[in-house]
């Protein structure tokens, strides 16, 4: 259980902090290439995850990163982050650019007119992008399986499926794992609740 917290922890902090800074920029400026890019992380959704596993080994053998949670970091907050800009992004639109230009006259930089007046309302979005990644992490199991070998490092997905033997399978320590994989999804979905339907609507005002 430690090390699937401990990666979820990681893709949680590492996708939050990419996902509101890179739709900040989606949502506030225009660039070369900004449409293309948005696109281009929807592109990457219509992808099965069985498709991605082979590309996946081959990549992670040649950083190095096979049987290490980097390795897992670095694809699990791949596979969210094109969501979680999406639904950073189009909350952004609804957040007025006028507060910020107000920060700005009083005195703020653009970096504390962002952190200071943008960002905490955009608290329900930072919710969904939590949870999101959270769960990603928490729950995803084909990439742990292309990732992990050894069995120390094993996530609970892994944990779960090493209960199941050949010939007999332990079904009492199967139910109480997962019943260990839920709890902590729910009681954080629970205490995100409020954030989260707020996110949801709001989120999807602007395209």
């Amino acid at each position: 259980m430690r090390n699937s917290f401990v990666v979820s922890m990681a893709v949680t902090l590492l996708g939050v902090t990419l996902a509101s800074t890179s739709a900040y920029a989606l949502s506030r400026f225009r660039f070369a290439g900004r449409s293309a890019g948005l696109y281009l992380f929807l592109l990457t959704q219509m992808f099965p995850a069985t498709m991605l596993m082979l590309p996946l080994y081959v990549l992670m053998k040649n950083l190095h990163l096979l049987d290490t949670f980097a390795g897992l970091v670095v694809a699990y907050t791949a596979t969210a982050l094109p969501f979680c800009v999406w639904t950073m992004r189009g909350y952004y639109d609804t957040i007025p650019v006028e507060l910020e230009q107000a920060a700005l006259i009083d005195g703020c930089d653009p970096w504390a007119a962002f952190t200071k007046v943008t960002l905490p309302l955009a608290a329900p979005a930072l919710a969904i992008t939590a949870l999101f990644s959270f769960m990603t992490a928490w729950q995803e199991f084909l990439v742990a399986r292309v990732v992990i070998s050894q069995q120390e490092m094993f996530t609970l997905p892994l944990g779960l499926e090493s209960l199941a033997g050949q010939f007999q399978t332990e079904w009492a320590n199967y139910a109480a794992g997962s019943l260990l994989v839920c709890v902590p999804v729910m009681a954080l979905f629970v205490g995100l609740n409020r954030y989260i339907v707020g996110g949801l609507s709001l989120g999807g005002v602007k395209g």
